[in-house]
C-alpha cells in the first residue's frame, strides 16, 4: 500500500529511509487506541454528514471485524511493512470494506490521531499500573501490621542513630509510594483531554461535535487550541516523570534491603523465588529482583531525560520528532507493569531475622534518650547534646557501654546526671516515647497504617 502521504511524490523512498522513517515496530501498541479512535471519528462524521448511515455502519463493521481479528492473532503486525499503525489499519480496512474506507480520515490528521491514541492507550496503562501500586501498598500496610513489635536501628548517613519499628521503616516507603500513586491520578487527570478534531493544526472544517466526540471516548474535555492539541506531549514528559520518581522510590527501598540481606546485617532474606546464584561460586544468593529493581531506575530517568531533550527546541505543532515519545512511554510503562509485582512478591516472602536487628541495637542509639532526660530535668537541649557528647566519648575511652558508664564519672561531668537517668536504656521506652504522630511508638505506628489503607481505599 503507499503510505497516506504519497500522492505529491514521485520517486521512490531510500530503504533506510523507510526503515528510519517508520514507526509499527514499536506503535502497533496503539491498535486498540487506533480503532476505538476510528469508531468514535466515523460516528462524528457521519453526524456533520459527511457519512451516511450505510457507509458509517459499513466502516463500523470493518473495524470491529478487524478489532475480533487482530485480537485473536497477536502476531498481524509481523512483517507488514506498513509506516505505522494508521497505515496499517487503513490498509487491513481498506482490504475488508473497499474504497468507502477512504472516506474515514476525512478531516482527520495522523497528528490529532496519534495524539488521541496515546492518550487512550495511556489511560488503561495508568490504571494497570495504578491496580498494581495499590496491592503493593496495602501488602506493606499488612506486613506493618503484622510485624509491629520488631525493634531494629534507624539510620542516617547509614550509620545507627535511633531505635525504630521495622515496621515504622517499611511505612515510611509505603507513604512514598502511596505519593506516587496520587501522582498518577493527577496526570491521568490532566491527560484527559481529547485531541481530536484538532486536525494537523489549524482544526477541522466539518462541523464536528467535539464536545459529544469527547465524551463517547470517555474524555473529560476536548482540547481548547488546535495547535497545542497536536504538538502537547506534557503528559508523556509528565508520565516519564512519575515512572522515573517511582522507580527511584522502589530503587531507594531495594537499596536499604541489599544491604540487610548482606551476612553483615542478616536483617532479612530474600525468597529464592526472587533470588539467583553465582555462575562460579556455589554458596552465593544474590538479591538480583532488588539489584535490578535499583538499575531499572536509571533507565527510567534516562528516559525523562530524553524525551524533555526532544522537546525542549521544537517549532510549533507538530514535528517528526515527536515520533520519539512512544518508546521511552511504553517500556516505562512495561518495566513498572513488571517491577511492582516484583516489588510485591520480595515483600511478601521476605523473611526478616528480630534478633539479628535487635542485636544491632546498641546503647549510643540511646544517647538521644539521655539527652532529653537532662531536657526534662530543665538543662537547655544544646547543653544537655554537649554533655552527653561528653559521656559517649568518656565511655569510649573506658571501653565500656554508655550504660556502664559509672554514675560517679557522669556527675564529673554534671551533676545534673542521677540514677534515675538508668531508666533510659530501654529500647522499647524509647519508640513508646516517640508518640506524637509520625512517631515510633505503637499507637502512633497503628495510626499510620490505618491512614494508609484508609488513603489506599478512597483513591481506588
Amino acid at each position: 500500500m503507499s503510505p497516506l502521504w504519497g500522492g505529491r511524490f514521485t520517486g521512490a523512498t531510500d530503504p533506510n529511509m523507510a526503515r528510519f522513517n517508520t514507526s509499527l515496530p514499536f506503535d502497533w501498541r496503539l491498535w486498540e487506541a487506533d480503532i476505538a479512535g476510528s469508531l468514535a471519528w466515523a460516528r462524528a462524521i457521519c453526524g456533520a454528514g459527511l457519512l451516511t448511515l450505510e457507509e458509517r455502519d459499513q466502516i463500523t463493521a470493518g473495524l470491529e471485524a478487524l478489532r475480533a481479528e487482530i485480537a485473536a492473532q497477536p502476531a498481524a503486525f509481523a512483517g507488514a511493512i506498513d509506516e505505522d499503525i494508521h497505515s496499517f489499519i487503513e490498509r487491513r480496512l481498506t482490504e475488508s470494506i473497499g474504497p468507502v474506507a477512504g472516506k474515514l480520515h476525512t478531516g482527520r490528521s495522523r497528528n490529532d490521531q496519534v495524539a488521541t491514541d496515546v492518550r487512550l492507550w495511556l489511560r488503561e496503562a495508568g490504571a494497570q499500573l495504578d491496580g498494581a501500586l495499590g496491592a503493593l501498598i496495602a501488602a506493606a500496610a499488612e506486613r506493618a501490621a503484622a510485624e509491629i513489635d520488631v525493634l531494629m536501628p534507624g539510620y542516617t548517613h547509614v550509620q545507627p542513630a535511633q531505635p525504630v519499628r521495622w515496621s515504622h521503616w517499611l511505612l515510611s516507603h509505603a507513604w512514598a509510594w502511596q505519593r506516587d500513586r496520587a501522582r498518577l491520578a493527577d496526570l491521568l487527570a490532566r491527560a484527559d483531554v481529547m485531541p481530536l478534531g484538532a486536525g494537523a493544526l489549524a482544526g477541522c472544517p466539518f462541523p464536528i461535535d467535539r464536545i459529544a466526540l469527547a465524551a463517547g471516548l470517555g474524555f473529560a474535555s476536548a482540547s481548547p487550541n488546535s495547535m497545542d492539541a497536536v504538538s502537547d506531549r506534557d503528559f508523556v514528559a509528565e508520565f516519564l516523570f512519575w515512572g522515573a520518581l517511582l522507580a527511584t522510590h522502589l530503587s531507594r527501598w531495594a537499596e536499604d534491603l541489599i544491604q540487610w540481606s548482606s551476612r553483615e546485617y542478616g536483617f532479612v532474606e530474600l525468597a529464592d523465588a526472587y533470588s539467583t546464584g553465582s555462575s562460579l561460586m556455589p554458596q552465593k544468593k544474590n538479591p538480583d529482583a532488588l539489584e535490578l529493581l535499583r538499575g531499572k531506575a536509571g533507565r527510567l530517568q534516562g528516559h525523562l531525560a530524553g524525551l524533555l531533550a526532544t522537546l525542549k527546541a521544537l517549532p510549533s505543532t507538530y514535528d517528526k520528532d515527536l515520533q520519539e515519545d512512544k518508546e521511552p512511554l511504553f517500556d516505562t510503562s512495561d518495566t513498572l507493569t513488571l517491577a511492582l509485582p516484583i516489588t510485591q512478591g520480595v515483600l511478601e516472602t521476605l523473611t526478616i531475622h528480630p534478633e539479628r536487628m535487635r542485636a544491632a541495637l546498641g546503647d549510643e542509639l540511646l544517647a538521644t534518650d539521655l539527652a532529653d532526660a537532662l531536657v526534662r530535668a530543665g538543662v537547655p537541649f544544646r547543653e544537655s547534646h554537649h554533655l552527653v557528647g561528653r559521656a559517649v566519648r568518656r565511655a569510649e575511652e573506658l571501653g565500656c557501654r554508655l550504660r556502664d558508664l559509672p554514675l560517679v564519672d557522669l556527675q564529673a561531668i554534671s551533676p545534673r546526671f542521677t540514677a534515675e537517668m538508668a531508666g533510659v536504656w530501654d529500647f522499647e521506652r524509647s519508640v513508646e516515647q516517640r508518640q506524637a504522630s509520625g512517631g515510633t511508638a505503637r499507637a502512633a505506628v497503628e495510626a499510620q497504617i490505618a491512614a494508609l489503607t484508609a488513603a489506599s481505599k478512597d483513591q481506588g
